[in-house]
């Protein structure tokens, strides 16, 4: 039974969002970054434009509470025909299974809506749950892309996930 559900992240999800963050900074290290005040949060809340981008909060489906974040950029259409997933979890939301069904929702959103082909999250190969949850989703591995995203200062690996709409 699903216990999620997902929107798009709105202006008024501000304060839920940026309280979420500070209380998960140990959750996210050295993974991601994600917004820390008002300012970043409304540019990172302009980046998603559709239809090129997409920013869905992941919300419990009984109470309406913020749990984490999935999104899909980069998303070309025509020969290409692609996005790029990105997602991250609440503290205190991890590991129970409701980011798996947010990005289940998404892909949905993705393949069915979007008519998208494919999609590829890229993951630092010490990310294990992030990379236990592509996998559960049907993500299949294609290989490794050497300082491929550049996070505080560095330029970090990552694996290469990849679904292709059935």
């Amino acid at each position: 039974m699903p216990r999620v559900i997902i929107r798009a992240l709105q202006l008024d999800d501000q304060a839920e969002f940026l309280k979420a963050v500070r209380a998960s900074r140990n959750l996210h290290q050295p993974w991601i970054t994600v917004p820390q005040d008002a300012p970043a949060f409304k540019r990172y809340l302009e980046r998603f434009q559709p239809p090129h981008a997409y920013c869905f909060v992941i919300c419990l489906q009984k109470t309406g509470a913020i749990v984490g974040s999935v999104n899909l950029t980069q998303i070309a259409y025509g020969a290409y025909c692609s996005a790029v997933l990105g997602y991250f979890a609440f503290a205190g939301y991890e590991g129970q299974g409701l980011i798996s069904q947010g990005l289940r929702k998404a892909i949905a959103f993705a393949f069915k809506t979007l008519r998208l082909h494919r999609l590829e999250a890229n993951i630092q190969p010490h990310n294990k749950a992030s990379i236990a949850l592509v996998k559960a989703c049907g993500f299949h591995k294609e290989g490794l892309a050497r300082g491929f995203i550049k996070l505080r200062g560095r330029w970090r690996d990552h694996e290469r996930w990849a679904l292709l709409k059935n």
